[in-house]
Parts: structure tokens; C-alpha cells; sequence
């Protein structure tokens, strides 16, 4: 008897197997979007933040600092991938979720308390970069986690339509936090919003945090990582056995998750401050037309991880990744205008290259890797490939626009990068009808 269809003879049928499919699914999304709204909140903040903690005469060059410790949460993360990653492919997907969860919470709400430079000096910049890194550490784990558990938990029709589903909620948190920024900077008075209002979106890290933790503690185990548990099959040394037999499937997790993690976080991470400090732009309509992208974003992912299942991941990747190399200039082109149609037209369009891509990848990222080595594998491909791309992001892009006195060279960035991946993905196996366990 073939894996697939042992795989679907053991998923328990009927109404009560979808109520725990949708069970899981529910919490991993309200999880996903706990996590995701604390560290989204950092970019927003990016502005005053720069004066506060990083005082400088220039604020380009104040801006270039608080970007550098954006980077740094990022840094944090292939540590926090080998780690967690290890963890939860020895102890199970659901206790490692809890955690990762509990620690973003905590480092989320301390960042809203520190004091600024001018209270404690170059302590607040250090203590910033610390909690930061705390930061980076527990995002590591998240994503993979959630989506390794969901797609442990799905049948392997609608896998990848589950997983996208869920995964879709990364692209949420940062509209909210737009929109409580554009909110608390529209009834607070510039002083007052520089004096406290912008520890509000931090602040809202504990009670977030506390609501994550407690669903995601009621559901049940990844039956793939539970049928492991039972036969004795739990890998002993999963960051050895990963490199050692996978490290081709790691290339490849790792070819995708540098496209979609510069588009995500030029996106989230960038582009707000690129239209307000380079493009000149008002800033509610810099939140305004980001807010739009990352909701076409949002239901973009669904649609394409359904076609996805049904055409494949490969081929749908290279599609959007095709068309997302096609639209970056014309849309940096665009904003450059400085307007707000301009603003939503090109920003829409990267939102909806970014959504076309992250469908199939959601579930991409999971299924090239065994139910042995599956959090290690694809955490530490995934996390390291949003470090070098995806926290570089604001960074490099600020760089190459004060190396060539170009707006649009981010573009030609994300395309470059693009391009190789992609050449990457073709030479990767079909996924979609592959077997969760092992």
C-alpha cells in the first residue's frame, strides 16, 4: 500500500476530524497573528524611534540606525531556528508553539517601557537590541511551527488552501498596527505621540500574548509527530541528520524564502519610511496605501495556495515570482510620483505579487522535508534566508538609494534576487501529494 493512501486511511473521517482540523487551524492563526503583530509593530515605530533612542543631527543617518537594529532581530533568528527547530522535532510541535508565543509577548511589552536615550543614555539603545533579539529568537520558531502543524494536521486535498489559510495571517498584523499608528498619530498631538503614544502598539504585546498562549495550549498534537512519539521514531539529532540528508531540500526552502521574505519585508519593514523620509509622501497616506497592499496580500494568499493544490507548488511559484520580477520597477516607479493613487496602484501590485507567492510557499516550506527533521530543516532554511534578504531589507534598500542617487534601485534589488531563486525552484520536486509523515 502506497504512503498516500495509508496517510489517508489513518485520518480519522467524518465531522469530527474537521472540527479538529478547523480546531488547530484557528488557534494557529490567532497565534500567527499574536506573534507577528508584536514584531510588526517595530517598523511603524521606525520614525520615532530613530530620534528617541538613536539622537542625531541627520535623520537619514538616525533612520540607517534604527533599521540596523530592525537587522538585529533578525539576527537572532538562524539561532532561534536551530534551537527551536530542534526542539520541536524532539518534543513536539504543539509545547514549542506555546513558548515561542510567551517569549515575543514579554520582549514585545518591555520595548514599551523602556526608557529613551535621553533618560539612560546609550543603555536604552543596548536594552533595545537586546529585547530585539528576543525577538528574533521567538520568530524564529513561529512560522514553520504553525504551518508544519497545520499541515500535519490537513488532508492532503486541501493542505495547501489549510496552510495558506493560516499563513495569510502574517500579512494582517502589520495593517493593524498601520492602522493604530495612523490612529494614535491622528488624535494625539505630535508631542504627545513622541512622549507615549507610540508605546501603545508595543504595550499591547501582554494581553495579546496572554489570549495566544491560552488557545494554543487547547488543542491537540501533530498526529504526525505523535505517531512518531509512538513507534519511537522521534529523530535524536535532528540538526545532524537535516544537513546530512537534506541539505538539498534546504537549498531549495531556502531559494524561496529569499524572495518572499524581501517582498514581505520591503513591504512591512520599508516601504512606509521610504515614502515618508525619501518619497516625501504624508504620512497617513503612507499607512493608508501600505494598509491596502498587505489586505490584497491577505486575500491573495488563500486563493493562490487553493490553485496550488491543484496545479503545484513549483509551478505556481515560478509564476508569481515570474510576475513579481515583472511589476518591482514599475511599482517603485510609480510611488515615486508621490501621491496617494500613486501610492496605492504600486503598492498594490507588490502586495499582490507577494500574495500570489506566499499561496504555494506556505505550504512549500513544510512538505519538502520528512515529519523527522521538519521543524530543523525548514526553520533553519526559512530563517536564514529571512535574515540575509528579509532583515536586510530596509537597510540595503536605504544603502542602494544613497549609493546611486536612484529611488528605484530596491527594485532592481528585488529583481536580481528574484531571478536566481527562481532559477532554483525549477529544479525542485512537486510537493503537493507528498506524504506528513514519514
Amino acid at each position: 500500500m502506497s504512503t498516500l493512501e495509508t496517510e489517508t486511511q489513518i485520518a480519522p473521517p467524518g465531522d469530527a476530524e474537521a472540527r479538529r482540523v478547523r480546531k488547530v487551524m484557528t488557534s494557529s492563526a490567532i497565534g500567527h497573528f499574536v506573534e507577528w503583530f508584536d514584531f510588526a509593530v517595530y517598523a511603524y515605530a521606525a520614525p520615532v524611534i530613530a530620534t528617541l533612542f538613536f539622537p542625531d543631527s541627520d535623520p537619514a543617518a538616525a533612520l540607517m540606525a534604527v533599521f540596523a537594529v530592525y537587522a538585529v532581530g533578525f539576527v537572532a533568528r538562524p539561532i532561534g531556528a536551530f534551537l527551536i527547530g530542534n526542539l520541536g522535532d524532539r518534543f513536539g510541535r504543539k509545547r514549542v508553539l506555546a513558548g515561542v508565543i510567551l517569549v515575543m509577548g514579554i520582549s514585545t511589552t518591555l520595548i514599551g517601557l523602556l526608557p529613551t536615550y535621553a533618560a539612560i543614555g546609550v543603555a536604552a539603545p543596548v536594552l533595545l537590541i537586546l529585547l530585539r533579539m528576543m525577538q528574533g529568537l521567538s520568530a524564529a520558531g513561529e512560522t514553520i511551527g504553525s504551518n508544519s502543524f497545520v499541515a500535519e494536521h490537513s488532508p492532503i486535498k486541501r493542505r495547501g488552501l489549510n496552510v495558506g489559510l493560516v499563513y495569510t495571517w502574517s500579512n494582517l498584523p502589520p495593517v493593524i498596527a498601520a492602522l493604530l499608528v495612523l490612529a494614535l498619530t491622528t488624535v494625539l498631538s505630535p508631542e504627545a505621540y513622541e512622549t507615549w503614544g507610540w508605546r501603545v502598539p508595543f504595550l499591547l504585546g501582554a494581553p495579546l500574548a496572554v489570549v495566544g498562549l491560552y488557545i494554543r495550549t487547547r488543542v491537540d498534537e501533530s498526529p504526525a509527530f505523535l505517531e512518531m512519539r509512538e513507534s519511537r521514531k522521534v529523530e535524536s539529532a535532528p540538526i545532524r541528520t537535516v544537513f546530512r540528508e537534506q541539505w538539498r531540500n534546504m537549498v531549495v526552502c531556502f531559494s524561496i524564502a529569499a524572495v518572499a521574505s524581501l517582498g514581505y519585508y520591503s513591504l512591512t519593514g520599508y516601504f512606509y519610511s521610504y515614502m515618508t523620509v525619501t518619497i516625501g509622501l504624508d504620512s497617513s497616506a503612507a499607512l493608508i496605501s501600505n494598509s491596502i497592499a498587505l489586505l490584497i496580500t491577505f486575500f491573495t494568499v488563500p486563493v493562490a495556495a487553493f490553485v496550488s493544490d491543484r496545479i503545484g507548488r513549483r509551478r505556481m511559484l515560478l509564476i508569481a515570482g515570474l510576475f513579481g520580477a515583472l511589476v518591482a520597477v514599475p511599482a517603485y516607479l510609480l510611488v515615486g510620483v508621490g501621491t496617494l493613487p500613486a501610492a496605492i496602484v504600486s503598492q498594490s501590485l507588490l502586495g499582490l505579487a507577494l500574495g500570489l507567492f506566499f499561496g504555494p510557499a506556505g505550504a512549500a516550506f513544510v512538505e519538502l522535508f520528512p515529519a523527522r527533521v521538519r521543524y530543523t530543516g525548514a526553520s533553519i532554511s526559512y530563517n536564514l534566508a529571512f535574515t540575509i534578504f528579509g532583515g536586510t531589507a530596509p537597510l540595503i534598500a536605504t544603502w542602494l538609494i544613497g549609493l546611486t542617487g536612484s529611488t528605484v534601485a530596491p527594485a532592481w534589488y528585488v529583481v536580481a534576487v528574484t531571478v536566481l531563486a527562481l532559477l532554483v525552484v525549477i529544479t525542485m520536486p512537486e510537493t503537493n501529494r507528498r506524504s506528513m509523515r514519514d
